[in-house]
């Protein structure tokens, strides 16, 4: 059954990262009926290549603009009156409360025993479950969450990120149609199974969302009118190292990771989105005036670190063997100071874990300016004096 259900996972992970041109039929038979589960009458199709096609278009072509500001005090009993898109999202709400309610009652009878669940998160489903991990438990684990990880946080994540900053004003709700695929395979895992009797009608509503995950890209629903998007044309991805339930994350190293019909995307290294120049030209003024540090640490192993050592003209101060990790060296650097930064030093040391490809990676990290000696700097970072990291065996 586990297999089974590592099966079915792997199903909608292909249907979440699918490049395949959108099923318009499909796609408009759900939304219509979904229109329908509210009493609305079925909309007018606007198709778009991408997200950011959404936020280009004329307001007479867009779905309605912001949703309603609902005040607490607004009934239950006034939902008829509340836009369609919040009526779509009161009732996928509704229906996924049901759901968990009839997941967590199955959980509740299966405990796990102490410790188990965080060793299962790290070794692969069969071990877990021949260490004692019961099966319902697993099925989170080995499902929902791998999904979760590669789908909504690795792929969606960015992409939600990019289409807000560039529409830079309100486009109303947004549902994510094949990257929806967390949630309902979670839910369908469950039910082909035989672990979730499912009554008729919430079977039916979860087939529609199921429908539309398996469909079409991003979709926004108005009063008259609702768009929806082209799933991409590329998503380049690898897999998340050391990883035991397959999880995925974004990486291309020449050009965006994920790309639209009509061009729009995001680029992404190794799972971390950044700004075209990461790619194309990094520099380490560029890279100086970059806020974010995840984007700063991914452009400086873009460019190499001797280069940016050059470029940036850090100083070398001193070099030491790293006790935590032999055969490495430590090297500490003194850096141009920076007036919206506190003074500091930056620490060159060694990944102690190995990548994909055989080699270490090398990493930077921010000290104390007063700090003179590698070791004392190296120990500062574990919050430990320099002659007790001195001391300790080997990291990772």
């Amino acid at each position: 059954m586990l297999r089974r259900a590592t099966q079915i996972r792997d199903e909608w992970l292909g249907h979440a990262l699918s490049t395949l041109p959108a099923d318009r039929p499909a796609t408009e038979a759900a939304i219509t009926e979904l229109y329908e589960t509210i009493g609305q009458r079925p909309p007018r199709f606007r198709w778009v290549d991408s997200p950011a096609a959404m936020a280009r278009l004329a307001p007479e072509e867009s779905p309605d603009p912001a949703p309603v500001r609902l005040r607490a005090a607004d009934s239950r009993n006034r939902v008829s009156e509340w836009p369609t898109a919040s009526r779509l999202a009161t009732q996928m709400m509704d229906l996924r409360r049901g759901l968990d309610r009839l997941v967590n009652a199955r959980l509740a009878g299966a405990p796990v025993p102490p410790g188990l669940r965080r060793t299962a998160r790290d070794i692969p489903p069969e071990d877990a479950l021949g260490r004692g991990m019961p099966l319902r438990p697993l099925l989170e684990i080995a499902v929902g969450d791998p999904l979760q990880a590669s789908v909504g946080d690795a792929v969606a994540g960015p992409l939600r990120t990019a289409f807000t900053t560039l529409a830079g004003r309100p486009v109303g709700p947004v549902w994510s149609g094949q990257h929806e695929a967390p949630w309902v395979a979670r839910y369908d895992t469950w039910r082909r199974l035989g672990m979730l009797p499912v009554s008729a009608d919430r079977g039916r509503r979860l087939d529609l969302w199921a429908s539309l995950a398996r469909s079409c890209g991003w979709w926004w629903p108005g009063e008259e009118v609702c768009v929806v998007a082209e799933r991409p044309l590329a998503v380049h991805h690898e897999p998340l190292p050391h990883a035991p339930n397959g999880q995925l994350r974004l990486h291309r190293d020449d050009g965006p990771a994920v790309v639209f019909g009509d061009g729009w995307g995001v680029h992404v290294l190794h799972g971390t989105p950044v700004p075209e120049w990461v790619l194309t030209a990094p520099t380490a003024e560029r890279i100086a005036a970059e806020r974010n540090v995840e984007v700063r640490r991914t452009a400086i192993e873009r460019l190499g670190w001797d280069t940016y050592i050059d470029q940036a003209g850090l100083r070398l101060l001193a070099t030491a063997p790293d006790p935590g990790n032999p055969g490495c060296e430590l090297r500490l650097y003194d850096t141009p100071r920076d007036v919206r930064l506190p003074p500091s030093r930056l620490l060159l040391a060694v990944n102690g874990s190995v990548e994909r490809d055989g080699h270490r990676r090398r990493y930077g990290l921010s000290v104390p300016d007063g700090i003179d000696d590698p070791v004392a700097a190296a120990g500062w970072t574990y919050g430990l004096p320099g002659e007790v990291y001195a001391r300790l065996a080997r990291r990772t």
